[in-house]
C-alpha cells in the first residue's frame, strides 16, 4: 500500500499506472499459455515415441507453474514483484526459442523442456492479480485483482491467432514460426512490466514471519479456498486440455481447435469485467459455487455431442465456469493471511494448485487415448462434487463460528 502521507492525485495516478500495466501484460503474457495449450498436445503427438505421451508437454508446463510458484514468490519476497516479473518475461522468451527449435530438430523431449520454462513463466503471470491487490485499498481488492485478469481476453484472441496466422511461416517445420514469435511477444510483456511500481513486499512485521505455513494449511478458510481454486483450475485445465486432441481424433480442423481455445479463453477472461463486484455483492464462495456448476454445465453439454458446435459450447462455459470458481477461490485467499504472510500464503496457494493440475493434464491425455472423449466429461463430475461438498460445509454456522 502506498504510505498515507503520499499526495493522494499521485498515489491515484500510480495505481492506474500499475494496474494498465498488468493488464496489458497479462494479456501479452497470457498469450504463451493459450500458445502452449493450443499447440502442446499436437505438436506432442506428432513428435511423441508414443501416442500416449501426446499430453506431457502440457503436463510438464503444468509442472512448471508447480515448480516455480515458491521461488517466484521468494524472489519477490526478496527482491521485490518487479524482478520475479522480470525474470518470468526471460523465460517466457525462451520457451519461444527452445520449442521452435525443438519442432526443428523434431525432438520431443527438447520441446517438454522448453514447455517447463512456458510453465515457469505462467507462474509468475499468475502473480500479477495478487500484485493488483497489493497496490490499492483493502475494499477494492477483489476488484483490482479481477480487473487485471480481463487482460486474458485479450490474451485469447492473441494467441489463437497468432497460431493460425504463424503455423505454417516455416515450412516444413509447422508451429516453428509460432513459438517464434511467442518469444517476441514475450519480450514485448518485459518491456512492459519494467515500468511496473509496486508497494515492497516486505515490512518491519515480515521479520517475524507470521503463522507456520503448517498452521495455515489447516485453516478451514484456506482448506476452502484451496480446494475451490485447486477443482475450478484442474477441471478447466483437464478438459481444456483433451479438447484440442479430441477434435483432432472427431476429424475436425486445426482451424476449429484454435478458434474453440479462442472463445474458451476470452470466455474465462471476459467475466472479469464484473466478477469483482459480484464477489463484492454476494461474496467470494457463492461466486465460486456459480463457477463449479457451470463447470458442470460445460461437461453435461460435451456429453450431448462431437461436432464443433458441441466442442465450442463446452469450452465456453468451462471457461466462464473457471472465472468464478478460480477468481472467486483467489480472492477467498486474500482472507486467510496477515500482511506479513502474504506472498508465502498465495504462493503456497498457487503451489498446491498447480501441483493437483499437473495431474490431471497427464491423466487427460491417456484417458482421451484409452477410453475416450465421454469418459473424460463424466470423471469431471467426481471432483466438482467434492468441491461442491466444500463449500457448503463451509458456509454452516459450525465451520464458520470456528475458522473466525
Amino acid at each position: 500500500m502506498p504510505a498515507k502521507d503520499a499526495n493522494p492525485r499521485a498515489t491515484a495516478s500510480l495505481e492506474l499506472s500499475n494496474l494498465t500495466r498488468l493488464i496489458l501484460a497479462q494479456a501479452l503474457s497470457g498469450a504463451n499459455a493459450v500458445v502452449v495449450y493450443a499447440t502442446g498436445a499436437i505438436v506432442g503427438s506428432t513428435l511423441a515415441p508414443s501416442q500416449a505421451l501426446a499430453t506431457l508437454p502440457i503436463t510438464i508446463f503444468v509442472l512448471g507453474m508447480t515448480a516455480c510458484s515458491l521461488p517466484a514468490g521468494l524472489i519477490a519476497q526478496r527482491y521485490g514483484r518487479r524482478t520475479a516479473f522480470l525474470i518470468g518475461a526471460g523465460c517466457g522468451v525462451l520457451v519461444g526459442l527452445l520449442a521452435a527449435l525443438a519442432v526443428i530438430l523434431g525432438l520431443f523431449w527438447l520441446f517438454c523442456a522448453a514447455t517447463f520454462f512456458g510453465g515457469a513463466y505462467a507462474a509468475v503471470v499468475l502473480t500479477f492479480r495478487f500484485a493488483a491487490a497489493d497496490c490499492v485499498p483493502p475494499a477494492l481488492r477483489a476488484r483490482a485483482l479481477s480487473l487485471v485478469m480481463t487482460g486474458g481476453i485479450f490474451a485469447g484472441v492473441i494467441g489463437p491467432q497468432l497460431v493460425t496466422y504463424t503455423m505454417d511461416l516455416w515450412p516444413p517445420h509447422t508451429f516453428a514460426g509460432t513459438f517464434v514469435a511467442q518469444a517476441l511477444v514475450a519480450a514485448l510483456s518485459g518491456l512492459i512490466l519494467a515500468g511496473v511500481r509496486l508497494p515492497a513486499l516486505t515490512n518491519e512485521r515480515s521479520h517475524a514471519g507470521g503463522r507456520p505455513i503448517g498452521v495455515i494449511a489447516r485453516d478451514p478458510r484456506f482448506i476452502t479456498a484451496v480446494t475451490c481454486g485447486v477443482i475450478s483450475y484442474l477441471l478447466m485445465n483437464f478438459l481444456m486440455t483433451a479438447a484440442p486432441l479430441a477434435m483432432h481424433l472427431c476429424g475436425l480442423s486445426q482451424a476449429s481447435a484454435n478458434l474453440g481455445i479462442q472463445w474458451h479463453v476470452i470466455a474465462m477472461y471476459a467475466p472479469s469485467f464484473f466478477t469483482g463486484r459480484l464477489i463484492a455483492r454476494f461474496d467470494a464462495k457463492a461466486v465460486s459455487m456459480a463457477g463449479l456448476l457451470l463447470t458442470g454445465l460445460s461437461a453435461a453439454v460435451g456429453l450431448l455431442g462431437v461436432d464443433v458446435a458441441h466442442f465450442w459450447l463446452t469450452l465456453i462455459l468451462l471457461g466462464v465456469g473457471w472465472n468464478f470458481g478460480f477468481v472467486g477461490a483467489s480472492a477467498m485467499v486474500l482472507d486467510c493471511h496477515a500482511p506479513e504472510e502474504r506472498s508465502r500464503v498465495q504462493s503456497f496457494n498457487d503451489f498446491v494448485v498447480f501441483g493437483t493440475v499437473a495431474c490431471g493434464s497427464f491423466l487427460s491425455g491417456s484417458l482421451l487415448t484409452a477410453f475416450g472423449w465421454d469418459t473424460v466429461l463424466w470423471l469431471s463430475f467426481v471432483p466438482l462434487t467434492l468441491a461442491a461438498l466444500t463449500l457448503v460445509r463451509s458456509r454452516t454456522p459450525k465451520t464458520l463460528e470456528s475458522a473466525s
